[in-house]
């Protein structure tokens, strides 16, 4: 059988072979396509640059070619940005045309082929999924509904940490506590609901296929299937384990957490459920029982915050307590900035951030050097578009390398460094929401993060809460702690979840 199998894909290989070169002879007339390494029948560029088109390769890439460039991955063509002004011009100027999202083997999968908003191609779907999503999770409104329970999460963290003497001694893995206190920010914003504890049976498993689906989505093993369709036959079984995943985590959803809401709304009294504030997923059934969505779509907008909203937060925290155990320095301006301004012991909240730049200026300066999404979410243009005077074919994958765009020394001064007065000396105008094309943490126009709105608030009072109440250091015997990255697509990880000493402060 896998002879058989073999013997097809090299007669299809043959037949693309012949079918590659006429098309590209066809391509060479009709396009004036950017610059990029010479690709080869079949595999293009594959087989030069690799699998692994992380934002430090293809900014090598950028200095060889220049700030737009075609790479020829098997049979897709991916074009990659590396410029403000061109980066304006695909996520602004430009926005409808390449406004939609790119599809591969995998995230056809995990998104039942777009039916979410994230991953959707732009137009009436997507647009609809925003504005169902709007009302519950991105305004104002939201933020002042949920900000006592943001505080409460991180206040519970600061009480397990004193109360806990390895935390000050020989220190803890802080990541793992901060990842129940995102599910649980999240969750109680769902689904009014949260976990007491990291030994809770519901929430490891629920941690557990999330991180399945994380690495699936971002491993490198299914490239060769998605670059060249006649090898997917030999992606079979990573697929069926991605199917398997998706429908294990869907249905986690449904069971434990949509279908327990709804017949907890069903036993809540009318006057009781008019006069109350209503979570999340409560407007999000309710669109759907007036025929907006599909129960299908319920689900999977569950599986954009679970992705979307919790791991890319979470791996921000991460950098952010990394950066400043490195800087203590840094770390001390922070403390002192939160003593002056609220005094006498008095906790932070979300009205006072706007009281503590040097605490915004971290948080921006780590946005900026460790970007969660540093090639953002890939957009692709439909149909034949123009870019940088340049033909780009109708769908095309388009990266912008924006953590090039934030790290560039052409456009800042000393980028290597991690240097958060720079938000409050020479870029003090720039601000996290894209209204400086060199930084662009949650993108910009029509297809930005609006997840933006939440992400701020809730990693300002977790860090403000934790340098208020502890002095964070290394565990003994270290100077500094691994700020190695993670390697992997679209998502900027760290690689060793360190160890951190939290010494109490008596305030």
């Amino acid at each position: 059988m896998d002879l058989l199998l073999l013997e097809k894909a090299l007669v299809g290989m043959f037949v693309t072979i012949v079918v590659a070169i006429s098309i590209s002879k066809i391509k060479g007339k009709r396009f004036n396509l950017p610059p990029g390494p010479i690709p080869i029948p079949i595999f293009g560029n594959w087989l030069q640059v690799g699998d692994d088109l992380n934002h430090h390769n293809l900014r090598e890439l950028a200095k060889r070619f220049g700030d737009i460039l075609l790479l020829r991955m098997g049979q897709r063509n991916l074009v990659v940005v590396s410029s403000p002004e061109l980066a304006k011009e695909v996520l602004h100027t430009q926005g409808v045309e390449f406004g939609s999202r790119t599809r591969n083997v995998v995230f056809d999968i995990f998104t039942d082929k777009g039916q979410d908003m994230v991953f959707t191609v732009y137009g009436e779907h997507w647009r609809k999924m925003r504005r169902i999503m709007t009302v519950p999770f991105f305004t104002n409104k939201v933020v002042q509904q949920n900000r006592l329970g943001w505080e409460e999460e991180a206040a519970i963290v600061v009480e397990d940490l004193r109360n806990n003497l390895e935390a000050s001694t020989t220190g803890v893995v802080l990541r793992k506590r901060l990842q129940l206190l995102m599910y649980n920010n999240m969750y109680r914003m769902m689904f009014d609901k949260r976990f007491d504890n990291m030994e809770d049976p519901l929430f490891n498993k629920l941690k557990l296929i999330n991180a399945e689906r994380s690495r699936l989505s971002q491993s490198f093993d299914y490239n060769y299937g998605d670059f060249i369709p006649i090898l997917r036959p030999f992606l079979t079984r990573y697929l069926n384990n991605c199917k398997d995943v998706k429908e294990r985590r869907l249905r986690l959803f449904k069971d434990h957490f949509v279908d327990e809401r709804r017949r907890l709304i069903g036993t809540m009294s009318k006057k009781k459920l008019v006069g109350g504030v209503k979570c999340a997923i409560d407007h999000i059934v309710e669109a759907q029982e007036n025929g907006e969505i599909t129960e299908d779509n319920v689900l999977f907008i569950v599986e954009n915050i679970n992705v979307a909203a919790i791991e890319t937060t979470l791996w921000s925290m991460e950098w952010a307590i990394a950066e400043l155990v490195n800087h203590p320095n840094i770390q001390s301006k922070v403390r002192d900035e939160l003593d002056s301004v609220l005094k006498d012991g008095v906790q932070i909240t979300e009205p006072d951030i706007r009281n503590l730049p040097y605490l915004q200026a971290v948080i921006k300066e780590t946005l900026r050097l460790r970007m969660a999404i540093p090639l953002l979410v890939p957009h692709m243009n439909l149909q034949d578009a123009k870019l940088g005077g340049y033909d780009i074919p109708a769908e095309s994958k388009i990266l912008v390398n924006a953590w090039w765009l934030a790290n560039n020394p052409d456009h800042w001064n000393k980028p290597q460094e991690f240097r958060p007065e720079r938000f409050l000396e020479e870029e003090e105008n720039v601000e996290p929401s894209g209204n400086d094309f060199r930084y662009l943490p949650f993108g910009a126009g029509r297809r930005s993060c609006p997840g933006i709105i939440l992400a701020l608030p809730i990693l300002a009072i977790t860090l403000g809460r934790l340098l208020q109440n502890f002095e964070l250091m290394p565990p003994p015997g270290q100077s500094k702690i691994d700020t190695t990255e993670k390697p992997g697509q679209f998502s900027l990880q760290i690689f060793n979840h360190s160890t951190i000493v939290a010494k109490p402060r008596s305030l």
